[in-house]
């Protein structure tokens, strides 16, 4: 199954998402890649600790520009394996929008080959509906969305399900919206307004489990490691054991 993590807007927990799915369910025995096409290339940084030293030629933008087979990392986490980001991703916007060669599944075409390797892969999508969002979906069975609350966070998902739809009608009829994760919860009005909004307007797509604002994801990032070897106990290390038993019953 490959599953594309998408937002609209940044700081929306989308990454942490990425990270906490693919570690929690490596964790749990299951072949697992990682796909950051994410220009920022946070989980990545998390993910690699010798990030820093790895050449733009080992990255996914070798695949996106280059046609290359995807680069393929260990990570620390067992039966975790990723394909890092670079910087110098962001630019590739452009340089897809004049190509004409099957700009939309650059990425699909080299993930093809390989995916038969894993039980589960996950795409960490840039905070943008660009060509390489439509990438990541080409390439995807399903989609999940992260909403974190707030009317604009609320408002983006109009946008992110016609990107959906267009990407089923042009280039990946297949693809299905896995579902809507609320993310940083608290106990605030926002939050309780966000949630009832998301849940009377999207009632079929929007999942059981809520994820909530918590320091202990922020301080494991730090500390260069996901969550459940950071903190397994932790509210949000839960969350997420609960998000992955609802979506893949693991």
């Amino acid at each position: 199954m490959v599953i594309s993590i998408a937002s609209q807007k940044g700081g929306t927990g989308k990454t942490t998402t990425s990270i906490s799915l693919s570690a929690g369910i490596a964790r749990k025995g299951k072949k697992t890649l990682l796909i950051d096409i994410d220009s920022q290339a946070n989980a990545s940084k998390v993910l690699l600790p010798n990030y820093p030293r790895i050449a733009v030629g080992a990255t996914i933008h070798a695949t996106i520009l280059k046609r290359e087979p995807l680069p393929i990392h260990k990570t620390s986490v067992p039966n975790l394996e990723i394909v890092p980001s670079h910087i110098l991703l962001s630019n590739t916007d452009i340089e897809l929008t004049t190509a004409i060669d099957h700009r939309e599944a650059r990425l699909k075409s080299e993930l093809d080959r390989i995916k038969g390797q894993y039980e589960y892969v996950f795409i960490d999508c840039p905070p943008t509906l660009s060509w390489l969002t439509i990438n990541a979906f080409t390439a995807s069975d399903k989609a999940l969305i992260v909403v974190s609350p707030g009317y604009f966070e609320l408002d983006s998902i109009v946008q992110i399900s016609k990107t959906v739809k267009e990407v089923q009608e042009y280039f990946n009829p297949h693809l299905q919206i896995l579902g809507f994760l609320f993310t940083m919860s608290d106990a605030t009005l926002n939050t309780s307004t966000s949630l009832q909004v998301l849940r009377q307007t999207y009632t079929e797509h929007v999942l059981k489990t809520v994820i909530p604002r918590n320091t202990d994801i922020r301080d494991a990032h730090m500390n260069k490691q996901d969550v459940f070897a950071f903190s397994p106990k932790a509210k949000s290390a839960l969350a997420y054991q609960k998000l992955i038993t609802e979506l893949f019953e693991l």
